[in-house]
């Protein structure tokens, strides 16, 4: 069972803490006694430090595990649970699942008291925090079992959510023990199980909890969610970036039938209807005329053409990483220059949000990744302290960072504020692509030095790109150089003993963000790509010359030897069919990939990709590997088609027809290895991202000796 937690049935959920067990984990992960009334904002000083994770067991034995991560198909909502019925021991299928409301109080310790998703790392921020919540609630079941039956907390056992005493051959369920539980001091440092002890983690017969409410249409997403009295609204958006509204003529928009108002707003010109269709209808009918700005006449050509100069341009940047001295040493030097394109996230369901915005009070629904940024957002659109708003989140229909940004919640917010009732925002597939904040485009100048033996002995890797956190946390922008903008590039999992890595902040005014596994979706592309060509030019086989400079990183020389075993690297290859390679670390997990290409015509295709991955402790088998077969969809994707290119100041591509996505046709087959690990999990949702779109190329390169240097590859040469 799996659902929303609105306000209301959080306050139901935790008022009256005799009746259930009730425990919070602290930011410095220490165990403090439940407040009263979580879940109502009214009175809490904005910032405050509160508990981040709930669990609650009810008088009923109803088990309610409360998620501070987002839901986006990447499988949190059985991942997270499963830490906790682990150490509960209790039936992971029997958990109700809700997602906790905007309120730093259920931030994990390690998000700083910010509820956020991304960069993989839902699972690690959780893994010690939420197995500590199980422990804990089943130490104090068996004390109030215990103290019931007066027996030593010693003799007594768990299983399927009851308390065991073996030698008197009875049972005692942990609803009908949490009230007395609740009542005793909280353990510090209860012990956790050790792998052997698992019976959940790591096992392959898990079920998700989300999939049947998701099938059967009960889960609610945000295009799900209705209000009383709700009205639906479209936003006409400045078409160039940086465009504003001169005026408008809204007479044929109010003739649709449904229209019920025309209103502008800070994002646009927005018709509010009774329904989508006539808000779309009302937005096709509105006349307006706009002031284009001063990038009216911008360009991807220009951009490249700026960009290329910068990375050629030796007094450009700021140094991100400095070991030896690669501009002095001696050997071969290789060159190459390498252009990525502006990407759309091309998320399932429509960007939309709902807001509530009467009476002092703002109230928005709606599916993020970041309920915080959200919830600023509303506060600064509606005109309202923070605590007088209040974000609900829901599933979401894709994320992949594009749900990072509050751009839906602030125009929902804007036009509720302006017509005094509640209103859903809706983009458009084209309003969508056409104001997105885009993965960054990006050149990337790079040189290796091999010495006489062909072994690479100094490498430079200089990128030119936009700043994410320019657009994101703008503080962190002007520390010199954007780390996540330099992802993939700034480090490197090969050990060479002279190594430059420059970023130069070229911005051109186009919104960019996160894009699944920012920015090493592109950077790993770029050295992966470039390490087969200096594999090529010293004479030696691709593994074998990366293999050569792994020595000091164990880890990845592993997933490298695994995936060139379970990808046949060294055994023959269908007819016409052609290998290629490429390591893809991302944030602490470890990926190689063996890609097996044949071409047709000018243009590859993908027959079956082996792809090893390390991310630590597994928790979830099947969802480890539907990740991982979703990163390389998605990348793969991106990689053969994906573009997003800038005229007049405007994005040129619209719907699914100009941003074309994976067809089923040209999906490959994909095996998924992962690395039998106890470490702790260092995350799985992105990781299949960067190593695809190398290996396919040098599988490529390997088939017709042609190197691609820019993407996607339908690009004409």
């Amino acid at each position: 069972m799996s659902g929303v937690l609105t306000r209301a049935h959080f306050l139901r959920l935790t008022s009256s803490t005799a009746a259930g067990l009730v425990l919070a984990i602290g930011l410095d992960g220490c165990w403090h006694a439940p407040r009263t009334g979580i879940g109502d904002t009214e009175g809490d000083g904005a910032g405050a430090f509160s508990p981040s994770a709930w669990l609650r067991i009810d008088p009923d034995d109803r088990v309610t595990v409360v998620l501070a991560k987002a839901e986006m198909g990447q499988g949190v909502a059985t991942g997270l649970p499963t830490l906790i019925a682990e150490e509960l021991d209790y039936p992971l299928e029997r958990i109700a699942v809700a997602f906790a409301p905007s309120e730093a109080r259920f931030a994990y310790p390690q998000d700083h008291g910010r509820l956020l998703t991304g960069g993989s790392t839902s699972m690690r921020s959780s893994w010690k925090v939420l197995r500590q919540a199980g422990a804990t609630a089943r130490a104090m079941l068996i004390a109030a079992a215990a103290a019931r039956w007066g027996v030593s907390p010693a003799s007594l056992t768990t299983r399927d959510g009851a308390v065991i005493d073996p030698a008197a051959n009875r049972r005692a369920t942990y609803g009908s023990l949490a009230a007395t539980a609740a009542q005793l001091p909280v353990p510090a440092n209860v012990p956790l199980k050790t792998p052997d002890q698992f019976r959940l983690i790591g096992k392959t017969t898990v079920r998700r909890l989300d999939v049947p409410a998701k099938v059967d249409g009960s889960a609610v997403f945000g295009m799900d969610v209705k209000l009383p009295g709700m009205k639906y609204a479209a936003i006409a958006m400045p078409p160039a970036f940086g465009g504003k509204v001169r005026s408008y003529d809204d007479r044929a928009a109010k003739a649709i039938r449904g229209v019920v108002a025309v209103v502008q707003v800070p994002q646009g010109v927005a018709v509010v209807a009774d329904n989508t269709w006539a808000a779309f209808e009302g937005k096709r009918a509105l006349q307006v005329v706009w002031d284009h700005g001063v990038a009216a006449q911008a360009s991807s050509e220009q951009f490249f053409a700026e960009s290329e100069r910068l990375a050629r341009d030796p007094s450009a940047g700021v140094i991100a990483t400095t070991i030896g001295d690669v501009e002095h040493v001696a050997g071969r030097r290789v060159e190459a220059i390498y252009r990525g394109p502006y990407l759309a996230h091309a998320t399932m369901e429509p960007m939309n949000a709902t807001a509530d915005v009467r009476d002092g009070r703002c109230e928005v629904w709606v599916g993020t990744q970041s309920p915080t940024v959200a919830q600023l957002a509303a506060a600064q659109y509606a005109g309202l302290p923070l605590e007088r708003c209040i974000v609900h989140n829901t599933y979401l229909g894709g994320g992949f960072g594009r749900r990072t940004y509050p751009d839906a919640v602030g125009a929902a917010v804007a036009v509720s504020k302006t017509v005094g009732m509640p209103v859903k925002v809706v983009y458009t597939r084209e309003d969508d692509t056409q104001h997105d904040f885009y993965r960054p485009m990006s050149v990337n100048a790079i040189a290796g030095v091999l010495d006489d033996r062909g072994n690479l002995v100094g490498l430079s890797h200089t990128v030119v790109s936009e700043s994410v956190f320019h657009w994101f946390l703008p503080s962190l922008a002007n520390r010199g150089w954007d780390r996540v903008s330099m992802d993939g590039a700034a480090e490197t999992v090969y050990h060479i003993p002279n190594f430059t890595a420059k970023y130069v902040d070229y911005e051109p005014g186009v919104p960019v963000g996160f894009w699944r596994a920012p920015d090493a979706n592109w950077n790993i592309f770029v050295l992966e790509s470039f390490m087969d060509e200096l594999a090529a030019t010293a004479g030696k086989d691709p593994v074998a010359f990366r293999l050569a400079l792994l020595g000091d990183n164990p880890r990845a020389a592993n997933v490298l030897r695994l995936a060139a075993l379970h990808g046949g690297w060294n055994g023959p290859a269908r007819p016409g069919v052609a290998r290629g390679v490429a390591i893809g670390p991302w944030n602490g997990s470890l990926s190689a990939m063996v890609a097996e290409v044949s071409m047709t015509g000018s243009l590859p295709h993908v027959h079956h990709v082996t792809a090893v991955a390390d991310c630590g402790q597994v928790v979830n088998p099947d969802v480890v590997r539907s990740q991982m077969e979703s990163a390389i969809y998605y990348g793969l994707s991106a990689a053969l088609s994906g573009k997003i290119t800038i005229r007049n100041g405007r994005v040129e591509q619209g719907n699914f027809d100009t941003y074309t996505v994976l067809h089923m046709d040209q999906a490959p087959g994909i095996d998924v290895i992962t690395v039998d690990s106890h470490d702790s999990p260092t995350g799985i949702g992105e990781l299949g991202v960067p190593a695809i779109a190398p290996a396919v190329a040098n599988a490529v390169f390997a088939a017709t000796g042609k190197r691609f240097r820019s993407l996607p590859f339908s690009d004409p040469s």
